[in-house]
This record gives C-alpha cells, structure tokens and sequence, in this order.
C-alpha cells in the first residue's frame, strides 16, 4: 500500500543535526550497533562529512516525512570514474542510507526515497548508479529496476 502523503525533502547544511541523528539510527541497525555503544566518534566523523559534501553538492540527503513527521532518510554520493562504453561521462552516483523506520516500513516510502534520489541523479545526467543491499532490501531494488552486478569484488580489512 501506498501513501499518498509522503513528502520528500532534500536536507541542507542547517539541517544537519536532524540529519546525524537520522544517521546515527541507520548505523546502529544496519551494523547492530548496540543501543548503549559510544559513537561519539563516528557521529563526529559523520558530521564532518555532511559538512564538507553537502557543502561541496558531492552528497544529496533527503528526508521522508508523513504528516509533519520525519519517518526516513537517504542519500546519493555524486562522484566521477573513468569514462568508459557504458558511461561515457564517468558520472555516477552511489544510494547509500536508505532507511526508513520500522513503524512506518512496507507502505511505500523506501520507495518514493529511491525514487526521489534517482530523479536527482538523472537530473545531474547521471545514469549509472549503484548501491549495496541487505537481503531484506533487494525486492525494494528489483522492483525499481535495479539488477545484482556480476564481477564485483570486496576487498575488506
């Protein structure tokens, strides 16, 4: 089911103490981030990022709200690769922090978040995007037409 009611809105420099806390939730979901675990640290490194790529314009951050009420967030890091055959430009964009309160998921908002970031990479003239998923996201993904990648690889530390 749909709302209707769901606005989304990009978020600026003077928004970035709601737009940390925003972060600071997905962080603590997506990395099981136990609720008495200092972040001061990365909240602080989080904070410096929001003020230089938001400043910059290499981040868009949204909010998702519904009845005044602030119920998600997301956001596309705009960078540049090498131009090649499938990107001429080298403009890309990455959908990263895309979350929305578990009392407000499965009613649409995910994606109208995706589709608003979208919009706005394809508005830049940047056509390809990517993003990383968890299982439970991936049908929220596919239905907006985006396709698993062959090839990729991780080198982690």
């Amino acid at each position: 089911m749909m709302k209707d009611n769901i606005i989304i809105r990009e978020v600026h420099i003077d928004d970035i103490d709601l737009l940390l806390q925003w972060r600071e939730e997905v962080l603590r979901c997506v990395f099981s981030i136990p609720a008495d675990a200092d972040t001061t640290d990365l909240v602080q490194s989080n904070r410096e990022y929001y003020q230089r790529a938001l400043a910059n314009g290499s981040h868009v951050a949204c909010l998702a709200e519904e009845n005044g009420v602030t119920i998600g967030c997301g956001g596309l890091c705009l960078y540049d690769e090498m131009p090649s055959p499938d990107n001429p430009t080298g403009h890309c964009a990455y959908l990263m922090n895309i979350y929305v309160h578990p009392d407000h998921q499965g009613h649409g908002t995910g994606k109208c978040i995706v589709r608003w970031l979208v919009g706005v990479a394809l508005s830049k003239g940047i056509k390809k995007i990517y993003l990383e998923t968890s299982e439970s996201g991936r049908m929220l993904y596919r239905g907006l037409g985006f396709s698993d990648m062959k090839d990729m690889m991780h080198l982690s530390f």
